[in-house]
């Protein structure tokens, strides 16, 4: 007999397909409880298997994932509210949430016999991995066989496939072709490399392959998913008209959620403490009466508002499908450009909180960690972005790596 949860692990649970308005309620309902659980996964430096369970209860591992493979199917805006929800609560449960309902996507990308290898006997199947090529590929008969190593793997523990980037060398042993492939955890060593200040429960540990088999049918061409093509494949892949789409853009417009909901919880929690702390060297009796902290926090609540306008109109876009080139360069620069206005907001709410603010008890120094870890994500990097979004609107072509 399966040992009984503890009672401090113990957390709502739903099941079945839902509207996104529920989807999101189902998150918030997890938030008390997800507060308590943010110590123990920061210790632990994965977030608890009794996590990993609620999100899947929830339904937030399936959010992005066609219904005729167990999944919810919503767009991109129900996820950005999901994943919000889950950073007011802690930062790396929203982002473990994010890049397994991502990644579980990315899957449904491979033609459809690799998507019901994946989610036909587990409707309930949480991917991993990373885009960066760095695997090789050799051609062996009836696939390729995959030797590399890739970093920074989110929730790799808890993860029952992965998605790797490689290089196919062709006939002459060159690396030409750069691909995903779609490979069972079972059949990767996973090395506990995630050792950081921030994100700390996000366990993005490395991935280790060699010489592993994978057939033909679980490699997608980047090029063609960076385009939003369907995979090479004569049948369909399963997804909804309007879900294909540029794989950068969607990638860092996602990740702005959960830096949404720490931005929202650092303003909650200065709010609250305005009302009983007072304002050290000041006449003030409170900071509720100091009209530079009310300032401040006027700044940081802009802030928070001009980032969360970006991220929305971002997964709008993407979401109403059709995208094309200028609008995926925009969408990849409004991602990087949300993220910093986060970033100011909660350095001018540590300003208003003070010393205070960095005390092992207070909230807010994680969330000043996880902000600063997540918000520097390749993905969300602003130079990049605004490189890209610049050569667009000048109608310069020249690519910048796997970007749009």
């Amino acid at each position: 007999m399966a040992a009984r949860r503890p009672q401090a692990d113990t957390h709502p649970t739903t099941s079945a397909p839902a509207t996104g308005e529920e989807l999101v309620e189902r998150a918030r309902a997890l938030q008390p409880w997800l507060r308590a659980q943010a110590e123990r996964g920061e210790a632990d430096r994965a977030v608890s298997p009794a996590v990993v369970d609620a999100l899947a209860d929830a339904g937030v591992f399936r959010l992005l994932t066609p219904r005729r493979l167990g999944g919810q199917e919503t767009g991109l805006r129900t996820l950005m509210e999901v994943s919000e929800v889950l950073g007011e609560a802690d930062g790396s449960t929203a982002w473990t949430a994010v890049s397994v309902a991502v990644t579980n996507r990315l899957a449904c990308r491979f033609p459809e016999r690799a998507q019901d290898e994946v989610f036909g006997a587990d409707p309930h199947a949480r991917v991993t991995g990373t885009t960066a090529p760095t695997g090789i590929g050799r051609r062996v008969p009836g696939g390729w066989a995959v030797t590399g190593r890739w970093s920074h793997n989110s929730a790799a523990p808890y993860a029952t496939w992965a998605v790797v980037g490689a290089l196919l060398q062709d006939g002459a042993g060159t690396a030409t072709y750069r691909a995903l492939v779609l490979v069972p955890a079972s059949e990767i060593v996973r090395e506990d490399t995630w050792h950081t200040v921030g994100m700390r429960g996000t366990a993005r540990h490395t991935l280790i392959a060699r010489d592993i088999m994978v057939p033909d049918h679980r490699v997608l061409s980047v090029p063609a998913a960076a385009g939003g093509s369907r995979p090479p494949s004569g049948r369909p892949n399963g997804l909804p008209p309007a879900l294909p789409l540029g794989l950068a853009p969607m990638l860092s417009a996602c990740l702005v959620g959960p830096l949404l909901g720490l931005g929202n919880a650092a303003l909650a929690a200065v709010r609250e403490a305005a009302t009983h702390e007072p304002v050290p060297s000041t006449v003030h009796g409170g900071p509720a009466g100091s009209v530079g902290v009310q300032i401040q926090l006027a700044e940081a609540a802009l802030q928070l508002r001009t980032a969360r306008l970006h991220a929305y109109d971002a997964v709008d876009r993407i979401d109403r499908g059709s995208v094309d080139h200028a609008e995926r360069a925009r969408v990849r620069a409004q991602a990087g450009h949300a993220a910093q206005h986060v970033l100011t907001a909660v350095d001018t709410l540590l300003n208003v909180r003070g010393a205070d603010a960095f005390a092992d008890t207070d909230p807010l120094q994680r969330i000043w960690r996880d902000a600063g870890i997540a918000a520097r994500h390749a993905g969300l990097v602003p130079a990049v972005g605004y490189e890209v979004y610049g050569k667009a609107l000048l109608g310069i072509e020249e690519p910048v790596g796997l970007v749009i």
